[in-house]
């Protein structure tokens, strides 16, 4: 006998949501998008044509379909019309693959992408999953959707330039020698405008016309020949002038792309080639992509940007910056690891934020070890009288204070050194080991006075045990975060191009990524099996002790499980086969 089926018989539609599981990761997304305010979408709003799909709806598919790893447009269609979750989320739409790309590249969509963020942090502030205490900023590199050699290097332009500009000048003092044109009125004698350049151009379209003119009132065939030997040499230079200018208006174009930056991608401006940590050849090639910054706590994204720099010293001070204004103001503690330590960083946590700067520097690490400490040559070890503002060398010699030095970096910051210098170096015994310096020159020492200040005060936080605590789980707190997104969530390459759309492409693969965790923390609530807090670190054997009476207790329940004739009480048996069911 067999369950009552007919294809033929009429089904009445039921809500799609009775189908779903009760901590179904589609809830979740339905409660973050609907915490949005309402004044949000107004930018959404249009008066004429047909109505569009409304933006809530949009975004929960959107997001749900970058959960379960669909990035395509294509793909987030065909979720749509194999997935309970999202028809459940779309009410029975069915947007279009066109539709679903642009909405997800819309600018406006950043506000709402923002206003998601800001929501879920507060949500999580509320339920306590983060102590709001300590945020922690990390980098990745992740790759553009740009074709493969398609790299534009701005040394290269810059020496095409410049071989342009000589050529061209050179060009023109031929031209003004053999007096084909008359001279122009230049605004710079170094080099000529792309302007200039059309204007020679047309006084040689010109001097070619006047040529043509000739040629065609003239009947001698010989006379004729002679002209048209005579216009050869103003055609070939109108020919190569027009190339010059259109050559340099490229290369002025290629300068106002590049900016601050070495290198951009022909098939997408905004990205930039740089050394990934994902290097399949194992060649080292240089891949263009964004450096993308992440703020966490408790392995939740809170906050996100993208740069074009491939270093993350100079993205600190900008990342905080967009912190402050869109997300949320700075807690009591901002975490980070060494390549975010450096004076201009330090210095702008310092006398500029709210916060204390957990940051170390490169020779962290370096400075503590035993044999840096007692070397006698580092000048870190050497005494400092501050009397006579002079250092001991370890030959007893004095190094006393002799200039200031500034000096400015390729980006504009300034550093002030106090340089102090040997008496007299020449007839040292330890002048070998302790200095590189030519003959006739003394041993020199850099003295940044803030920057060891900042060091120091590093230091004396990091040796701290409340806030040395609070460093040692940058690494369990913030690296997660990306090994969800690109192991995990798979999302290792961004889908679309431009910085303004990359941006959006990233804001919903991270709440993606919290909107997982976020689910899987809900589902342990709900069976009773959450991981308690443990300051020892794991907490594996309270996590098998709690399943085996659970399903110890599920089991034992049912009366007829291990019921055999003759051998119901049988509780040893029945004891027996749990543990290697649970084991």
């Amino acid at each position: 006998m067999f369950k009552h089926y007919t294809m033929s018989q009429v089904v009445l539609p039921i809500d799609l949501a009775v189908k779903l599981p009760k901590n179904d990761i589609a809830f979740s997304v339905d409660e973050i998008v609907e915490s949005i305010p309402q004044e949000a979408f107004k930018a959404f709003i249009r008066q004429t044509g047909c109505p569009a799909y409304h933006p809530r709806m949009m975004m929960k598919i959107i997001l749900c379909a970058y959960t379960q790893s669909a990035f395509s447009g294509r793909k987030i269609e065909g979720l749509l019309q194999d997935s309970v979750r999202m028809m459940w989320l779309a009410q029975g739409y069915e947007p279009t693959y066109r539709t679903i790309n642009r909405f997800r590249v819309n600018p406006a969509v950043q506000e709402l992408l923002r206003q998601c963020f800001v929501q879920f942090r507060c949500q999580l502030v509320q339920e306590g999953l983060i102590e709001d205490e300590a945020i922690f900023i990390d980098g990745t590199k992740i790759e553009a959707n740009a074709n493969r050699f398609t790299f534009v290097w701005r040394k290269s332009i810059e020496k095409y330039s410049a071989a342009l500009i000589e050529k061209s000048n050179q060009m023109y003092d031929e031209l003004l020698e053999i007096e084909i044109i008359p001279g122009i009125e230049r605004e710079s004698l170094e080099e000529l405008s792309d302007a200039e350049l059309l204007k020679v151009a047309e006084q040689l379209d010109e001097k070619i016309a006047a040529f043509d003119q000739e040629i065609a009132t003239t009947e001698a065939g010989s006379e004729r020949k002679q002209l048209r030997s005579q216009r050869k040499m103003p055609k070939q230079y109108h020919k190569l002038i027009l190339d010059m200018a259109k050559r340099k208006q490229k290369y002025q174009r290629d300068m106002v792309i590049f900016g601050e930056r070495n290198s951009y991608s022909k098939t997408d401006h905004d990205a930039t080639f740089m050394r990934m940590k994902e290097d399949y050849m194992k060649n080292g090639q240089l891949k263009a992509g964004y450096n993308v910054q992440v703020v966490t706590e408790g392995q939740y994204a809170l906050a996100y940007d993208i740069f074009p720099n491939p270093t993350d010293t100079r993205t600190l001070i900008p990342f905080l910056d967009t912190i402050e204004e869109k997300f949320f103001s700075l807690p009591e503690y901002t975490v980070a690891d060494a390549g975010y330590g450096s004076e201009q960083n330090y210095g702008d946590i310092l006398d500029n934020r709210a916060s204390t700067p957990l940051i170390t520097y490169n020779t962290y690490r370096k400075e503590k070890q035993k044999k840096y400490r007692n070397n006698p040559f580092n000048s870190s070890n050497w005494e400092y009288d501050e009397k006579e503002d002079a250092f001991t060398c370890p030959n007893g010699q004095k190094l006393p204070f002799r200039y200031v030095s500034n000096r400015k970096d390729s980006y504009g910051f300034t550093r002030t050194f106090k340089v102090y210098e040997c008496v007299d170096c020449s007839d040292c015994p330890l002048r070998e080991q302790c200095t590189k310096a030519k003959e006739g020159n003394n041993r020199t020492i850099r003295y940044n006075e803030k920057w060891e200040k900042q060091k120091k005060i590093i230091k004396d936080l990091l040796s701290d045990e409340k806030t040395g605590a609070i460093y040692g789980k940058r690494k369990i707190d913030v690296e997660p975060v990306f090994g969800f997104l690109k192991a995990n969530l798979c999302f290792t390459r961004f889908s679309v191009r431009g910085k303004e759309k990359v941006h959006n492409d990233l804001g919903f693969a991270l709440m993606a990524v919290n909107m997982r965790k976020y689910t899987a923390h809900e589902a342990l609530l709900g069976r009773g099996t959450a991981p308690k807090s443990s300051k020892k670190g794991s907490n594996h054997h309270n996590l098998v002790i709690g399943t085996f009476f659970h399903s110890f207790q599920l089991v034992m329940s049912q009366p007829h499980f291990f019921s055999v004739p003759g051998r119901e009480d049988n509780l040893a048996e029945k004891v027996h086969l749990l543990i290697l069911i649970v084991l």
